[in-house]
């Protein structure tokens, strides 16, 4: 199982929440296995902000 940092997790999340693309494209883009994981990355952002 990969892990990834809390450094590219935060990238993402603000990637996508700046509106530069949808789950898929960023899983893509980062080379992120599943674009669920990414999904799951924003909504806890949302939930409990950076402590998420």
């Amino acid at each position: 199982m990969v892990k990834y940092s809390y450094e590219i997790k935060l990238k993402i999340v603000q990637a996508y929440l700046n509106g530069e693309g949808g789950y898929k494209y960023l899983s893509k883009k980062y080379d992120i296995s599943c674009h669920s994981l990414v999904e799951t990355w924003v909504n806890a952002y949302r939930e409990f902000g950076k402590e998420g």
